[in-house]
């Protein structure tokens, strides 16, 4: 239960960072930890304890497998994860060239 409050409290601390800050790296480092909270909670459903892997040729009857398609979603969502999270960093980047500020509202100001 614990590993679950854990799991919630990093994912309040991304969506606070994303609320309030007005650092869009700041921002970006708030959504990757909210990404990394929710393939921390997909990892711990798989988890079972006193488990066996499911890698066995037979399965034994009264034995407790592990069940592997969460640890694989995860898997799959760290990859696009990275891609997401280093396409909004090169996005992050674009704009300090052009603007040379990180500053959301210094931004939205120059809208026009």
């Amino acid at each position: 239960m614990i590993i679950l409050v854990a799991s919630l409290i990093l994912f309040l601390v991304g969506l606070y960072a994303i609320i309030t800050k007005r650092n869009m790296i700041k921002v970006a480092v708030g959504f990757s930890l909210m990404e990394y909270s929710v393939n921390f909670l997909f990892a711990i459903v798989g988890f079972r304890p006193g488990a066996l892997p499911p890698i066995l040729q037979a399965v034994e009857a009264g034995k407790v497998y592990s069940d592997p398609l969460p640890q694989a979603l995860v898997l799959t969502a760290i990859v696009i994860g990275l891609g997401v999270t280093a396409f909004m960093l090169s996005l992050i980047l674009r704009l300090y060239n052009r603007i040379g500020s990180f500053d959301l509202e210094e931004i939205q100001r120059l809208k026009g």
